[in-house]
This record gives structure tokens, sequence and C-alpha cells, in this order.
């Protein structure tokens, strides 16, 4: 255990949180001018399955924060442990540079999606938006979705964690 036991320390509080592993995922959505566009993204999680219901979340300071709030659909894309170079991709850089020499394809809603499969996807209409804290919380309904047996890529403490996945 470590000597500061509370989580008014920003860097403490983000160290404890980086103890759990997390999937990584790149939510893609495209903009008012039809382009594509979309980033890396490690806090998505399931909320409900009746409705069938997902959440991620995204800094107020994210440059793509005004596009998020605004789109009717977006796909959250679950990277496998082969997509790491992905990953780093969609963490930086402009959308055009993300998007460069990279192919598409289309979800059954008409979302953006990436066509190399990853270990599963979410196509969802952005149901609801909340401000807390210095994120927001999007809350997606789920309209189609598909998996692979691929294993995932995984987030934790800080960087990415490749140990292959244990057999089954």
């Amino acid at each position: 255990m470590t000597a500061t036991p509370t989580a008014t320390d920003p860097a403490h509080f983000r160290t404890t949180l980086g103890r759990f592993a997390t999937g990584v995922t790149i939510v893609t959505t495209r903009d008012a001018a039809g382009a594509p566009a979309g980033l890396t993204v490690s806090s998505f999680n399931s909320v409900s399955l009746e409705p069938p219901l997902v959440l991620w979340s995204l800094s107020l300071t994210s440059s793509s924060l005004p596009l998020f709030e605004q789109c009717d659909r977006y796909v959250v894309n679950v990277l496998a442990a082969g997509q790491l170079s992905l990953a780093s991709r969609f963490a930086r850089g402009t959308a055009a540079e993300r998007f460069q020499d990279l192919t598409l394809a289309e979800a059954p809603g008409g979302a953006p999606m990436l066509a190399e499969p990853g270990a599963a996807w979410f196509e969802c209409r952005n149901r609801s938006r909340y401000r807390e804290g210095d994120h927001l919380i999007l809350v997606g309904e789920v309209e189609h979705c598909g998996y692979t047996d691929a294993p995932p890529l995984v987030y934790h403490a800080g960087g990415f964690d490749l140990t292959p996945a244990l057999p089954r």
C-alpha cells in the first residue's frame, strides 16, 4: 500500500486508476462534412443489456469534443492485441493523419468503422451525454455489434499489455 491513501493528489489518483486494466478502442464517426473522424479511447464499459447501452468518456479539452457531442452515430471499435499501431496512430495527430491510407468499412447504420477486424465493434446511436468533472460521458444505444476470436489489446499501468492471451 502506498503512503498517500486519498484521491486528492491527481498523480496518485491517476496511478491508482492505472492499476485497473482496460481494453483499448477507437471510436469513429463522421464530421458535418461527412469526413471520418475518430480517436483512441480506453474509458469504455457496458451499462445495460435491456436496452443495450455502453458508455465511454472524453476529456472536455479534447478537440473532438464538439464532434462527439453533436454526432448522431458512432462505432466503438475494440482493438485486438495486434492493433497496437492503430491505437498509437489514433492517440495523436490530426483526423486527416489518422485516416490517411486507412481502409474503412461502413457499419449497418452508416457510421464509419475500421475495416481491419479487431476484437469487437459496437455501432451506437448517441443517446445521452453528461458533463461530469473534466470529462463528457457518452452513453450509446447499441444498434449493431459483432466480435471475433482475436484477443483484445489491453492498457494497464500507463502502457499497453502485449502478453499473449491464455488458452481457453
